[in-house]
């Protein structure tokens, strides 16, 4: 019987960092699926045979990626691994292209908001689009040699179009972290981390209750996070981060007791953690 290749599926175009993310993890001989939105990522996985889904959860520099958190609430999905990409933009431009020429520069907005030091002090003004990779494309089909795009130097190469800067964002330790979306839970590995959201009641104390049940098993949370229940205003869901594995038993005792202090409790998944 012939074998299965294995399908990813990103945000994005190739050559962006969610593509890069995608062969660190699984290998460079993976039959990849460039898609429009985050959206389509999670339901690609959610309805795919076979597929798995790589998806941006927060950058060091600027945060977390709220789009992702929200579709992880109500995602079907596991999250079986994580990804570290250290991230250094690139201005590109057509070839033959001055850095003086350039007026406007495309991009994804994250990408902006890393350069945003870089494109104040050169003046040019910045326009968001919806990938990075996808940016370089898009000016490649412009007329203009006034335009260029923030992406990696792999996006240049791929493109065929020219780096006029290396090394523009603003951090020089700028990394994205991203998640491995699949259908199955990641075997323990030794070294892992689980990521879950939970609720508490609108009263006073309830948020530290339910953080005490962590902290009585010695649980090292490493993120915290809080995002708005959507149609309900002014409730919020809690995302953590901790190391250790779901079914380890300081884990296992941890989420037990979190329940009954927490209106609900969503594991999203126990995984390696990634290493930069």
């Amino acid at each position: 019987m012939r074998k299965s290749r294995l399908h990813v599926a990103f945000q994005g175009e190739r050559g962006s960092y969610s593509h890069e993310a995608c062969e660190r993890y699984f290998g460079p001989h993976i039959a990849v699926t460039p898609l429009r939105t985050l959206r389509d990522v999670f339901h690609a996985v959610e309805s795919g045979h076979n597929v798995f889904g790589v998806v941006p959860v927060e950058n060091s520099y600027e945060g977390s990626i709220n789009e992702t958190h929200d579709l992880l609430a109500s995602t079907t999905s596991k999250v079986c691994g994580e990804i570290l990409v250290r991230v250094r933009h690139c201005l590109i431009g057509k070839p033959g292209t001055r850095a003086d020429e350039i007026t406007t520069v495309y991009s994804h907005p994250q990408a902006l908001a890393q350069c945003a030091r870089y494109l104040r002090i050169s003046k040019m003004e910045a326009v968001p689009t919806y990938d990075t990779a996808g940016s370089v494309k898009l000016i490649k089909a412009m007329r203009s040699r006034k335009v260029a795009a923030i992406a990696s130097r792999r996006a240049a190469e791929l493109y065929s179009m020219r780096i006029i800067a290396e090394g523009i964002e603003d951090s020089g330790v700028n990394y994205t972290r991203f998640l491995v979306l699949g259908k199955r839970a990641a075997p323990r590995s030794g070294d892992d981390k689980t990521s879950i959201i939970f609720g508490v009641e609108h009263k006073p104390g309830s948020l530290y209750r339910a953080l005490k049940a962590l902290s009585r098993s010695g649980i090292n949370l490493t993120k915290i996070e809080s995002r708005p229940v959507k149609n309900a205003p002014w409730q919020y869901n809690f995302y953590v981060d901790f190391h250790g594995h779901m079914w380890d038993k300081s884990c296992h005792e941890a989420l037990r007791d979190l329940r009954e202090r927490s209106t609900f409790v969503k594991i999203l998944g126990s995984y390696p953690t990634a290493t930069s």
